[in-house]
């Protein structure tokens, strides 16, 4: 349910997203109470006609009304992709009305989109269209095949490499900040000065890039996303040398796509392929090749599960931890040469 927000007059309102009608136009009902308890139990009590819908749903508009549902639930990243699933995957079947739907006709949709598509795009796909049909009251099971899932195994280059290559470059802070403290891209970009205090820089914001457009959420990707790191002299003193006026100024003001081409040129005018995500996986290895055990190797990276940050994360500069963080320092220290 959508949580009430407070209009100008002092009373509470909550919006419930009904669905579409029968032209696609969107379909609400508001509930207004002097308190926001009070309109928000108007709206959960609120039991929606039977007859609202047409009997007919087709698979365009079922979508269409669950990505709706879940837009205020889910991330903006999640919302993205499902909306790229309904403009561009399995668009033979999309005005075929749901209850029609069988195996072969979906067959049919996968195996034309299985020409161009990867075996997880159409996963992906097939695995929202029976959600949102199910939430939809149909409850049915398709048995159809799926493309094989491919294991690509990349050799990455190494890290001295890379860290020669960024080096002076104007993509040297945010790679450093993947490279050597596991910050995914929108992490990066998500930091501000304030996130930064007494040699201690709190990842809790993210600025994703969707559909070439910026959106900040001051929540990380996941609930282990949010962490603390130390920051190494190195990198404080690249931050240090950025110029700014206020402390929510972003430490690094390249868009997605700058970082993203100009790294890609770096590595191809050295002779290989690099991805801004794969910096991610070069940290992981090197972790692995310094022996750092899982559980600080999972809470620099805020790749832990929900049980492991909470019994671990009170820990996070424990002495054991700081000799991990000295450890990893000094292995960057060592190749730089400073």
């Amino acid at each position: 349910m959508a949580n009430a927000k407070q209009m100008p007059s002092g009373n509470w309102r909550v919006q419930l997203f009904l669905g579409t009608d029968e032209n696609g136009v969107k379909r609400k009902k508001s509930f207004t109470a002097p308190t926001r308890w009070e309109a928000e139990k108007m709206a959960a009590e609120y039991v929606i006609p039977v007859d609202l819908f047409p009997r007919k749903n087709t698979v365009a508009r079922v979508l269409r009304d669950y990505i709706e549902l879940k837009r205020n639930v889910l991330s903006p990243s999640t919302i993205h992709g499902y909306e790229i699933i309904l403009k561009h995957r399995f668009q033979s079947i999309m005005d075929i009305e749901i209850e029609e739907l069988d195996s072969i006709t979906l067959q049919r949709a996968i195996n034309e989109d299985a020409a161009t598509l990867s075996a997880k795009s159409i996963s992906e796909a097939k695995n929202l269209l029976i959600t949102a049909m199910r939430m939809f009251g149909v409850d049915t099971e398709f048995k159809v095949t799926l493309p094989a899932r491919q294991r690509i195994i990349k050799e990455l280059p190494p890290a001295d490499v890379v860290l020669k290559m960024i080096r002076g470059t104007e993509i040297e802070l945010p790679c450093m900040l993947a490279i050597w403290l596991s910050l995914r891209v929108s992490e990066v970009r998500g930091l501000q000065f304030r996130d930064i205090k007494d040699g201690v820089m709190t990842i809790q914001r993210s600025k994703l890039n969707l559909g070439d457009k910026d959106v900040v959420r001051n929540v990380n990707k996941t609930y282990t996303s949010t962490r603390r790191l130390v920051v190494p002299p190195y990198i404080q003193k690249m931050i240090d040398a950025v110029p700014h006026e206020k402390d929510d100024d972003f430490v690094v003001q390249l868009s997605y796509q700058t970082i993203k081409y100009r790294l890609r040129r770096l590595a191809e005018a050295n002779g290989f392929h690099l991805t801004f995500h794969e910096l991610r996986h070069l940290n992981a290895s090197i972790m692995l090749m310094l022996g750092v055990p899982d559980k600080y190797a999972m809470e620099r990276g805020g790749w832990a599960t929900n049980t492991t940050l909470k019994t671990v994360y009170q820990h996070t500069f424990s002495d054991e931890r700081k000799n991990i963080d000295e450890k990893i320092n000094g292995f960057f220290e060592e190749v730089l040469g400073d």
